[in-house]
């Protein structure tokens, strides 16, 4: 089954014909909310809001682990993950859709393994490309189908939040080959990978990141309402083209 967790703008999927909610319980605790479960033009998806469904959860305080380990548990084999971001690269700008294929992790001090303890032997996962192509190629295919423009590749900065970054913070980033930056990347991506499932990310730029566009002098924080709506409109659009191609 395919799982869509939901970010900043998309607690919800209007194009979800819910069947059932269901609380799950984890080995790592609560995750965000319950499990939505319903179709989406007739096919099974379960749906997950990273910040709650009331998006009172920040991204720092998110329980990745129980959020991965729930959808896991209840059949998860594709997990999509939808999320704003800033834009760094040029052609990143308010609006644009992106899959990015490459990830770095500035975040700290959130649990980031499901192999901790003594108890445990030592386990290391393969991370060299944090997304699986077959998933980003599939998301990337719909949106031509869908007529959706959704631009292929880029590198997600993943930091730890929930203050922006400074004008100074985005300059070292794009040094160090950020084309975007958001805050609930990791350690998703690689609790994903421990478990097997198939990931890959939408991101959906919001804001010029600081010192960048409009965002020169201060991000404009009014105006990304504004922005998002519309560019989740067509996310959804995609992903209802992916719920088709994963159940054929």
């Amino acid at each position: 089954m395919l799982a869509i967790i939901g970010g900043t703008g998309l607690d919800q999927l209007g194009n979800l014909k819910i069947a059932h909610r269901q609380v799950i319980r984890t080995p790592y605790g609560e995750p965000s909310g319950a499990l939505t479960f319903g179709t989406i033009n007739g096919h099974e998806v379960m749906f997950l809001a990273r910040h709650g469904y009331g998006h009172t959860i920040q991204p720092h305080e998110v329980n990745y682990r129980a959020n991965l380990w729930a959808l896991y548990e209840q059949g998860a084999k594709r997990v999509i993950s939808v999320a704003s971001v800033g834009g760094i690269r040029a052609d990143l700008t308010p609006g644009t859709v992106v899959v990015p294929d490459q990830i770095i992790d500035y975040t700290y001090g959130r649990p980031f393994t499901f192999f901790d303890g003594r108890d445990r032997p030592v386990t290391h996962i393969d991370f060299t490309q944090p997304y699986t192509h077959e998933l980003r190629k599939q998301i990337l295919t719909a949106a031509v189908f869908a007529r959706e423009k959704c631009l292929d590749g880029g590198v997600y900065a993943a930091t730890q939040g929930p203050r922006l970054e400074t004008a100074a913070e985005i300059n070292r980033l794009e040094r160090d080959g950020a084309d975007m930056v958001g805050m609930t990347g990791m350690p998703e991506a690689a609790l994903a990978r421990e478990l097997g499932l198939s990931y890959a990310a939408i991101a959906v730029v919001v804001n010029y990141a600081a010192g960048r566009g409009n965002s020169r002098d201060a991000v404009q924080l009014g105006t990304i309402g504004l922005i998002a709506g519309p560019a989740m409109a067509r996310v959804r659009n995609i992903l209802g083209l992916v719920v088709e191609s994963d159940a054929n």
